[in-house]
């Protein structure tokens, strides 16, 4: 079978460049089905909450930590995914991580208490957090750079954004037709089919030496990314101010502090520090930071209201939301064709800045809004503008790094992303609770809501600064590059003809 460092370059330059070769078709497939079952699991369980918490006696933070129990999990682990796909290989941390995803879907869809619950989403988490930088790292492996390597990452980019998208919609149908364990169970039958496909279909590769991982990096990172999560999630409940806020809060901080100290002395760190020294890895990251707060609460905004306020089923929540998760799609998918044209600097604060205007046309909902103007058009131009935006700065990341640091960079790319979201949930929750302040009038549980949106329409603009000032302009560097690299002789010139 085709293995993923093993593709064939098609006869002509120019065809490699700017085609998939048919061989990593293949490849292609198994890392972007892994991509959405990590990203769906995102946003699958939102519309089964109420569910959720009827069926095992959920505490409102307790259904707070089914999504971000996930989240935080999957952030914190993702550094450590990423570079250990890179010393002991793609292929066989993709198959450990998808198998770890699974047989926790599978507990989690068989809980009986609400803890069994939680700690199974955590351990999905675990998973993700080493499947999905393999999932990049593949797929990158298998296309050679240029033309066909970014149509790869946009196809990669556009099955994620409609995991999250879908998620909606396939919660909803799963919920009303069977039970809000299905949104977990549906996860076992794909997994397995993938692990077969994988195993057949993808070699093993490894950019770099055999090294040992720097476990005590790893510990520091995750253990500070996660305490400053629920130190954030604790002000919905306490406020800002309170011991139980603070507390975490400073000591995720100072774990995160001594994070920075250990990989700048240690031999083989977890993260070198010299990757964030690329300007596009660290700026795109960035980005997709302040992006990820932002777009993925809209997700959980949007199910909430319509089902809280409107007065949407599950499935016709999801059902609302179909305009919105084809816009992320069909952004995706386009970005390649007009990044041709803009450079990927100028499509992706392009389309943050189309993102921005949706969310602040979402921050006048109503309660008695029409589905319009209240949900489908909004929603589309906030997902259409992530989708122009996620693929550009998913290529300029990837794209500063070295080969040996290929899934370390894939890792940061997810993590920002997802480690954003998970963050940017929590403020953006408390922004809401705290303009409700405990009312459950339909009304202020609309202008908290309208409250979050308008917070993140500010948070969008300020990533469109970020992006301005930081973002390389590849573009030119790009267009020096080719020029430099034009044949010398007739012959060499012939053949690029």
């Amino acid at each position: 079978m085709t293995g993923m460092a093993d593709v064939p370059a098609p006869a002509s330059p120019r065809t490699s460049r700017s085609r998939i070769p048919t061989g990593a078709w293949a490849v292609v497939l198994a890392a972007c089905t892994g991509q959405f079952l990590v990203v769906l699991d995102v946003s699958v369980v939102n519309v089964a909450l109420p569910s959720m918490r009827a069926d095992l006696g959920l505490s409102h933070s307790a259904l707070q930590w089914v999504v971000n129990a996930y989240s935080i999990a999957f952030a914190g682990f993702m550094l450590l995914g990423g570079r250990a796909a890179d010393i002991y290989g793609r292929k066989r941390m993709f198959l450990v991580g998808l198998g770890v995803f699974t047989a926790a879907s599978l507990a989690g869809g068989l809980a009986q208490e609400g803890w069994q619950l939680l700690a199974a989403r955590a351990a999905q988490g675990l998973g993700a957090a080493v499947l999905a930088p393999a999932t990049l790292t593949i797929l990158t492996a298998a296309v050679p750079e240029g033309p066909a390597r970014t149509r790869a990452i946009a196809t990669w980019m556009a099955v994620g954004a409609g995991g999250g998208a879908a998620g909606g919609l396939i919660g909803g149908i799963l919920t009303d037709a069977l039970s809000w364990r299905w949104v977990l169970l549906i996860n076992v039958p794909i997994g397995a089919l993938v692990l077969v496909a994988a195993a057949l279909w993808i070699t093993e590769g490894r950019a770099g030496d055999r090294r040992r991982i720097d476990l005590l990096g790893a510990v520091l990172v995750t253990a500070g990314l996660a305490t400053v999560a629920y130190g954030i999630v604790q002000t919905e409940a306490v406020g800002w101010t309170a011991a139980a806020t603070v507390v975490p809060l400073v000591a995720g901080v100072v774990l995160l502090g001594a994070f920075v100290l250990v990989e700048a002395r240690t031999a083989v760190p977890l993260v070198p520090l010299r990757v964030f020294g690329v300007r596009a890895v660290s700026s795109a990251n960035a980005a997709m930071l302040l992006m990820g707060s932002a777009t993925f609460a809209m997700w959980y905004f949007m199910t909430v209201y319509a089902q809280n306020v409107l007065g949407y089923s599950p499935l016709e929540a999801g059902l609302a939301l179909m305009p919105t998760s084809a816009a992320v799609i069909l952004g995706s998918k386009i970005a390649p064709r007009i990044m041709v044209r803009t450079g990927p600097k100028a499509l992706a604060v392009a389309g943050v800045l189309i993102t921005a205007a949706g969310f602040g046309w979402q921050s006048t909902m109503g309660v008695h809004g029409s589905y319009l103007t209240a949900i489908m058009f909004p929603g589309i131009l906030m997902m259409a503008g992530a989708g122009l935006a996620s693929t550009p700065l998913a290529t300029l990341a990837t794209s500063g790094a070295a080969p040996g640091d290929a899934g370390l960079v894939s890792g940061l790319v997810n993590t920002s992303r997802t480690m954003g979201g998970a963050l940017g949930l929590a403020v953006l929750s408390t922004v809401a609770a705290a303009r409700t302040a405990g009312s459950v009038d339909p009304a202020e549980v609309t202008a908290g809501y309208a409250s979050a949106f308008r917070t993140a329409c500010g948070v969008l603009l300020v990533g469109v600064v970020v992006m301005l000032a930081w973002l390389p302009n590849h573009r030119a560097s790009r267009v020096r590059e080719e020029r430099a690299a034009e044949p010398t002789t007739a012959a060499q010139a012939q053949e690029r003809v």
